[in-house]
């Protein structure tokens, strides 16, 4: 004997888990964790399940920047700007973790976006 599941069943079986996906862009890689680490202490002391955080590539910016305008063409001074970035999910978060979320103080320069699915 098998043991057939109609497909009706198997959704009532399958749990639908709602997941807010956060990600984190700065530019100094100490603010960057100070961040992350007050995101994730506040989603666990509300208790919450944390996946991450998860470094995720950091995009560089290179420039090239003329020292003079009109002698010396060939001579010029190079710049480069990194973004650091993280990514956080929470997953099943009930509605105090949202809203303690929202309420955060988190350090200026530090770009927070917040997707929820």
């Amino acid at each position: 004997m098998t043991n057939t599941v109609t497909k009706t069943e198997e959704k009532k079986n399958e749990k639908v888990d709602q997941r807010v996906r956060i990600k984190i862009r700065a530019y100094d890689n100490k603010i960057i964790d100070v961040a992350t680490k007050t995101i994730i202490d506040t989603a666990e002391r509300n208790s919450a399940k944390v996946v991450g955080p998860v470094p995720l590539p950091t995009e560089t910016n290179k420039f090239s920047v003329g020292r003079s305008t009109f002698v010396h063409k060939q001579s010029s001074e190079q710049y480069e700007m990194r973004t650091h970035k993280r990514l956080i999910d929470i997953i099943s978060p009930d509605s105090n973790v949202i809203e303690a979320l929202m309420n955060l103080n988190l350090p200026s320069g530090v770009d927070v976006e917040i997707k929820m699915s």
